[in-house]
């Protein structure tokens, strides 16, 4: 029996349900892990309300890391006792033992604790992606990213100081403006205090930006369109203050021959070699201390609901994880 969270309904934190579940054998193509840590992601608060739809009931959470216990067959990249971490779909991480499809487990590096590697893998395969399988991004160009001193806004602060990138970030307060300056951002913007499309023009003279990043949505949409220079790219990876609605694509012509993409993490990592060939660019980012893992918050399984209420209420910064075993 493994412990499980589970939801059966939509709505709020207290629909997280901790339930005994039986654990079957892999089949072929299949792998069983046993759990050390699991990460927590905002996409697990879309699933929860029902933005995005799952079929109930589910368990919940798509990253983390753990140890190989069993292997299915067609499975030769990974073997039984091998040190491993994944971001994968459906979800169903919050667990401490599961079976599920083989390809996009990857095998930690031993120099990368469980820790770090139930925080990153969603997190910075994400980084990955953005800024190299979105839009060519170049040394010297200039990025907008929202939420900058969260689990993705830190990894990218550094992963784009890494590679010569000016990153600008925003952030809800001084104190997350001052820790993504520390992880990397050229400047961040406190949204809160300042109008980040006035401040985003003083800051680069009035040029504006290569690329927007935007996790957030709703809230930053037009904004975030104002920020880019013509042909500019604006990423759109989030809604965490709820999704875009009635968006007149006419507008990207009138701001400027705009273009824009809603891309996510699972069509680039839904191919195997693909999916490990990012890994291995994350593992090497990580091993080589240009990117670090900041983890601010720590929970047991048992205190998921509040976990979530944390991450829901922007109160907290850098990566979440949850101790499993």
């Amino acid at each position: 029996m493994s412990k499980a969270v589970i939801i059966h309904n939509y709505g709020g934190a207290d629909e997280l349900t901790i339930v005994d579940m039986d654990v079957s054998k892999p089949s072929f193509g299949e792998v069983k892990v046993q759990h050390k840590y699991c990460g927590l992601n905002y996409i697990d608060i879309y699933q929860r309300t029902g933005l995005y739809n799952v079929e109930l009931p589910t368990v919940l959470g798509m990253e983390a890391s753990g140890t190989v216990v069993a292997v299915g067959g067609g499975v030769s990249h990974l073997k039984p006792g091998d040190r491993v971490a994944y971001a994968s779909q459906p979800p169903g991480a919050y667990c401490e033992e599961r079976v599920m499809p083989a390809a996009q487990v990857c095998v930690l590096p031993e120099k990368i604790s469980f820790q770090e590697g139930a925080a990153m893998m969603l997190k910075g395969l994400t980084v990955e992606y953005l800024i190299h399988r979105t839009t060519p991004i170049k040394k010297g160009d200039t990025v907008l990213f929202h939420a900058a001193a969260g689990g993705v806004g830190l990894i990218a602060c550094q992963w784009a100081r890494s590679e010569g990138i000016n990153l600008i970030g925003t952030a809800g307060n001084d104190q997350k403006c001052a820790l993504a300056v520390k992880y990397g951002a050229v400047h961040c913007i406190n949204y809160n205090t300042h109008d980040f499309v006035e401040e985003v023009t003083k800051i680069t003279n009035k040029q504006k930006v290569d690329v927007v990043m935007d996790s957030v949505g709703a809230a930053t949409f037009d904004g975030s369109m104002d920020c880019l220079k013509p042909l500019g790219m604006l990423i759109c990876f989030g809604n965490a203050s709820g999704p875009v609605e009635n968006f007149n694509v006419g507008v990207l012509g009138q701001k400027g021959s705009l273009k824009v993409t809603r891309p996510t993490l699972f069509t680039h990592i839904d191919d195997h070699k693909k999916c490990q060939s990012m890994a291995a660019h994350l593992f090497k980012k990580i091993e080589s201390g240009e990117v670090k893992i900041r983890i601010d918050q720590e929970y047991s399984l048992a205190k998921i609901s509040y976990a979530h209420k944390q991450l829901e209420q922007r109160k907290t910064t850098g990566s979440t994880i949850l101790k499993v075993t």
